[in-house]
């Protein structure tokens, strides 16, 4: 069979397609609709499966079927990737229809469709909070559902991260910027917030880097208070990571803070 014979197959089974579906978008039939609704679920054919539902939300709404709408609806905006509609549908569920089968996965989903709208770190994280929120709420529901519950778990320390990151990438702009004070406090709160993350060392170099900095940059009242607080930051580092890539930088620091403290006298010895 040539290409040409394939293209008009192809087509004509196209056309009858969209004739088969014009006619259910015609029906009167709000059961029928929604049964074609369902079928199109099934075979993955999201855009007419949506179309099909939206037009039945308001005809569905507070009856008996009401929750099998929005479940399959929301479904089908989820695997469409619009988030923000789908965990509008899978909310509807959770508040009008508490007692539906699909209540608990419905809870779980709110989470993650806040989870995938997340935006990068660099932006704001309001959406991420709403992530944390709903899937932690998931699991205070719904405790003994381990597979869910883990997952859930999962997700969140995912949402931390990000969360810890955009935090760090903060402070780092105002280390960057010479606003050491600044950057002292954001870090601070970072690790106040969220102790275990896999972005502590990174956390705590630049902690020290900051202190060091803002003490050497000090006014003569306050230089000696403030690099004696680097060098507090500069023994609980060494004791936390002593085998970190940021040994050098860290040692190198700490014996300019004893030669300006006048603990040690200037040298040329190079620290290893």
């Amino acid at each position: 069979m040539d290409k040409k014979w394939i293209f008009l197959l192809i087509l004509s089974s196209f056309l009858v397609s969209c004739g088969e579906f014009n006619n259910v978008l015609k029906s009167t039939d709000y059961e029928y609709k929604f049964k074609k609704g369902v079928e199109y679920y099934q075979a993955k054919d999201y855009n007419h499966a949506i179309t099909l539902f939206e037009e039945l939300v308001y005809a569905f709404r507070g009856t008996s079927k009401g929750d099998d709408l929005y479940y399959y609806y929301a479904n089908s905006c989820y695997n469409q990737g619009d988030y923000l509609l789908s965990g509008h549908y899978f909310k509807s569920i959770v508040e009008q229809y508490p007692r539906s089968e699909y209540a608990e996965e419905a809870q779980f989903m709110i989470g993650m469709c806040f989870f995938k709208d997340s935006p990068d770190p660099m932006l704001d994280q309001e959406v991420t909070l709403k992530a944390i929120d709903a899937l932690q709420l998931y699991i205070n529901m719904y405790p003994y559902s381990t597979k869910r519950v883990e997952e859930a778990r999962m997700l969140i320390d995912e949402l931390n991260e990000k969360i810890v990151y955009k935090s760090f990438l903060s402070a780092r702009l105002y280390f960057d910027m010479g606003y050491y004070k600044s950057s002292v406090i954001a870090l601070n709160n970072s690790l106040n917030d969220h102790p275990i993350t896999k972005h502590r060392e990174e956390i705590k170099f630049l902690l020290f880097k900051s202190k060091y900095l803002l003490g050497v940059n000090s006014i003569e009242e306050k230089k000696r208070e403030r690099l004696n607080d680097a060098m507090d930051e500069y023994f609980t580092f060494v004791d936390e990571f002593p085998d970190s890539k940021y040994t050098k930088e860290v040692k190198r620091d700490y014996a300019q803070i004893k030669v300006l403290l006048g603990i040690e006298q200037q040298t040329s010895t190079t620290i290893n």
